[in-house]
């Protein structure tokens, strides 16, 4: 039987990567969703397909994080930032502990099923300057979730795998380019029109605009 893996799907570009990169080598795939308020919600319908293409079980998990206000991805009221190139801090886009919350679930699916691996797009080099994206945050949430759950009596690990994590931008879609992966069918952007269109001018579609554009390439994404 193939080993089973849980990957973290948002329906963006490095998270629709990773979901390639996972079915590559050829694991039976659960792609974990999640609805949390973002004002990006038509980025779960992308999710939904390229998990479908891609032969994965989809689960989509729906709650609420902290308060809306807490972050332009939640709040109906504080503006998304324009993309800066070069600037550096935590953007007004983060949202608390999201990742942690998300790690946990995804743990606890894998749990649930016999996976031992979970799969998560993170990226430390070109990204929004999220905390919860950084390898060390990674590597103590793959302690936490040995220690916390029947791994640490029965002596088998997660993993968790971040294979995109000391990429560049244009790096992570040269690679997905390679595996088959169709970034017009991605999402990325932070703040959408009512019609699902990408704005073109948010950190998130700035970071992939900028990298389509070094690879001399049009990111198919925008403008639709």
């Amino acid at each position: 039987m193939k080993k089973k893996a849980v990957v973290l799907l948002s329906g963006g570009l490095d998270s629709v990567t990773c979901l390639a990169i996972a079915a590559k080598e050829k694991y039976a795939l659960h792609a974990l969703s999640f609805d949390y308020g973002q004002r990006h919600r038509v980025e779960l319908a992308l999710a939904r397909e390229n998990a479908e293409k891609a032969g994965a079980e989809f689960h989509l998990v729906s709650f609420r994080l902290g308060v809306p206000e807490a972050s332009a991805l939640t709040s109906k009221e504080a503006a998304v930032p324009d993309y800066i190139e070069g600037e550096h801090g935590i953007p007004a886009t983060y949202v608390p502990a999201r990742n942690l919350v998300f790690l946990s679930f995804a743990a606890a699916l894998a749990e649930s099923i016999g996976a031992r691996d979970i799969f998560i797009g993170v990226n430390s080099i070109d990204y929004s300057g999220y905390p919860d994206c950084q390898p060390e945050f990674i590597r103590s949430s793959t302690e936490t979730a040995n220690l916390g759950t029947k791994a640490a009596d029965e002596k088998w690990k997660f993993q968790i795998h971040a294979p995109l994590q000391n990429l560049k931008k244009h790096e992570i879609i040269t690679l997905g380019l390679s595996l088959g992966v169709d970034y017009s069918r991605t999402h990325s952007c932070y703040n959408p029109s009512p019609d699902g269109r990408a704005c073109g001018k948010c950190d998130s579609c700035g970071l992939r605009k900028a990298a389509f554009e070094y690879l001399g390439l049009t990111d198919p994404a925008l403008g639709k």
